[in-house]
């Protein structure tokens, strides 16, 4: 099974697929750019594009998506929002099963407790991962991170267990 974590945005949307096994794999991360200085209608066009044509190379079986909770700047919280809706629709149009996790659910599944900090949330990711280094930037950690604590939910196993790949 695969699975694309993505960390919604407008000017910079994660992504990190990662494969279910005795122990998860990596298979893509990265990050989708827009530019600011680009019409909004022509960003959100440009966002649906490539992520259509990621669902369509890597094939996922589930999207699991960062959902956006509060935000104290009302336009950045927009832009996550659109970006969110778009990846969800494209999801679902490409026949992908789509979850949404919290910021805490995926900190407390990934690295033990909902309040880390995103470089120890990062270490976690490349330690469980099995990663030679951090992934950068943190956008496309953030979505390896959401996929991991969607596998961290996958139903038969314990919670450690499914996320470090250690039999229950």
């Amino acid at each position: 099974m695969f699975v694309l974590g993505i960390d919604p945005g407008l000017s910079r949307c994660g992504y990190g697929c990662v494969e279910h096994g005795r122990s998860p794999r990596a298979v893509a991360a990265g990050v989708i750019r827009t530019e600011p200085s680009v019409a909004l209608p022509q960003r959100l066009a440009e966002l649906q594009l490539e992520i259509r044509s990621l669902l369509s190379e890597l094939r996922p079986d589930v999207i699991a998506v960062e959902r956006v909770l509060f935000q104290q700047n009302v336009s950045t919280a927009m832009g996550v929002g659109m970006a969110s809706g778009i990846v969800m629709a494209e999801a679902v149009a490409a026949g992908c099963d789509v979850v949404e996790y919290s910021p805490n659910e995926i900190k407390q599944a990934v690295a033990g407790y909902g309040s880390a900090g995103k470089h120890e949330v990062g270490q976690m990711v490349q330690t469980l991962l099995r990663l030679p280094e951090l992934l950068s930037p943190a956008d496309a950690a953030d979505a390896a991170a959401v996929a991991l604590c969607h596998l961290a939910h996958v139903p038969g196993r314990s919670t450690r267990a499914r996320v470090s790949g250690v039999p229950s």
